[in-house]
C-alpha cells in the first residue's frame, strides 16, 4: 500500500513533552506523544505534512466550552504553583500552562486551517486545500468539563476545535469521540446546541459514569448526541456494526461542514486502562470511512485530535493507521456480525435517536 498525497496538516509543539507528572509514572506521559508522532511519520511523506502555526489560546477561543470564571482560576493556579492535583487524576507542573494553553491553541488553529480550505479566496495557489489535520496533543481534553478538570484533561480541546469552527463559518460540525472512556465534557458542551453532533463509542459503565444510550441531548439539541455504551470485552465487530448502523448514518443525515475526531486510542485490546479489544486495523478502518463519508459529503474535511491511548505499540499503530487513512489509503470495516451484547448496545442507542433520526434495520 502507498500513502496517497492528500496533504495533512500538523499541529505539534515541544512544549507539550513539558507536561509531566511531578510525583514519577503516570500513564498520561510525554512518551505518548513520542510514540504518536512516531506513527503520524510513518505515515506521511515529508511532501504531505503540512504544519499548522498555532499560538496560545485566546479567551474568546475558550469561552465555548468554559467558563470564564473557570479560565481565570485555571490559569492562576498553573502560573502560581510549581505542581499539584486538579482532580485525583490530573496533575500539573511548571510546563503544564504552556503545554495546555497552546494545546488548546493548536486545537482552534486545526479547525480554523480546514474551514479555510473551503473558501477559494484564502486557499493557497501553491497547492491543494488543506483538507486533513492532525493535532497531536498533551495534556488531552475530552473530559474536561465547563468548570473544572477531570481525567488527565485540563481545557476540552476537541470542543475548542469544535467552537472555532463555527466562529469559522461552519455551520455544524461532527465530532466523533472514539476513546474508551465517555467524552463528557465534550458531551455537556454541546448537549443542548444542534449545530453540533456529538458520537461516543466507549466501555460502559466505566470511567466517568457517564453516556448511557439514552443521554441523546437536552432542549434544542436534543436528538444530536449519540452515545454507544459497550459493555467489556468487545472489539473490532461491534465498533464495526456500530459505524454502519449508527455512526455513518447520522453523520450522512447530519451533514456537518466538518468532521471531527476526538481520538483516543485506549479500546485497543494492548492498553492497560481499559477491557476492550480493538485491533490497530479498526482504527485505520474507522478514520478511512470517516473519510469516505466527508468526501460524499462534498468537502472532505477531517480533523483528528489526540485523547488517550495508553500502551506506547498500540498508540503508535492506530495513529499510524488513522492518518494513511486521512491520507486517502482506504481501509474496510470488519465484516463479521457482533455478538449479542454488541447488537443490544447498538440497538439502544439507534431505538433513542430513532424519534429523530432515520436509523433502520437491526445491528447484524
Amino acid at each position: 500500500m502507498t500513502t496517497s498525497l492528500e496533504p495533512i496538516g500538523i499541529v505539534d509543539d515541544a512544549c507539550f513533552d513539558a507536561h509531566r507528572s511531578p510525583d514519577g509514572p503516570h500513564p498520561e506521559r510525554p512518551e505518548r506523544l513520542i510514540a504518536a508522532r512516531e506513527g503520524f511519520l510513518a505515515a506521511t511523506s515529508e511532501a504531505q505534512r503540512t504544519p499548522i502555526a498555532i499560538a496560545d489560546a485566546k479567551s474568546e477561543e475558550l469561552s465555548g466550552p468554559h467558563s470564564e470564571r473557570y479560565i481565570k482560576a485555571l490559569d492562576l493556579q498553573l502560573s502560581r504553583y510549581r505542581d499539584g492535583m486538579l482532580d485525583g487524576d490530573t496533575y500539573f507542573c511548571e510546563g503544564t500552562r504552556q503545554a495546555a494553553f497552546r494545546a488548546a491553541g493548536g486545537a482552534a488553529s486545526l479547525a480554523h486551517a480546514l474551514m479555510m480550505s473551503g473558501n477559494a479566496a484564502t486557499t493557497s495557489a501553491s497547492g491543494p486545500p488543506l483538507r486533513r489535520a492532525v493535532a497531536l496533543l498533551r495534556p488531552p481534553g475530552h473530559h474536561a468539563e465547563r468548570e473544572s478538570a477531570m481525567g488527565f484533561c485540563l481545557i476540552n480541546n476537541v470542543a475548542v476545535a469544535a467552537h472555532a469552527a463555527l466562529q469559522s463559518g461552519a455551520k455544524k460540525v461532527a465530532i466523533i469521540d472514539w476513546d474508551v472512556h465517555h467524552g463528557n465534557g465534550t458531551e455537556h458542551a454541546f448537549e443542548s446546541d444542534p449545530r453540533v453532533l456529538f458520537i461516543s463509542l466507549h466501555q460502559y459503565p466505566f470511567y466517568p459514569g457517564t453516556g448511557a444510550a439514552g443521554s441523546i441531548g437536552k432542549g434544542d439539541g436534543r436528538g444530536y448526541t449519540g452515545n454507544l455504551a459497550f459493555p467489556g470485552g468487545l472489539g473490532d465487530e461491534a465498533y464495526a456494526a456500530a459505524f454502519r448502523r449508527v455512526v455513518l448514518p447520522l453523520v450522512e443525515q447530519f451533514a456537518p461542514d466538518l468532521i471531527l475526531i476526538s481520538a483516543g486510542y485506549d479500546a485497543h485490546h494492548r492498553d492497560p486502562l481499559a477491557s476492550m479489544q480493538l485491533q490497530s486495523a479498526s482504527y485505520g478502518a474507522m478514520a478511512s470511512a470517516l473519510v469516505e463519508l466527508s468526501e460524499k459529503l462534498g468537502h472532505g474535511r477531517v480533523g483528528l485530535v489526540l485523547e488517550g491511548g495508553y500502551d506506547l505499540q498500540a498508540l503508535r499503530e492506530s495513529m499510524e493507521l488513522s492518518v494513511r487513512a486521512l491520507g486517502g489509503e482506504r481501509y474496510a470495516l470488519d465484516e463479521s456480525a457482533p455478538s449479542a451484547a454488541g447488537r443490544a448496545a447498538i440497538d439502544a442507542t439507534a431505538q433513542a435517536l430513532s424519534s429523530r433520526w432515520q436509523l433502520d434495520g437491526k445491528a447484524s
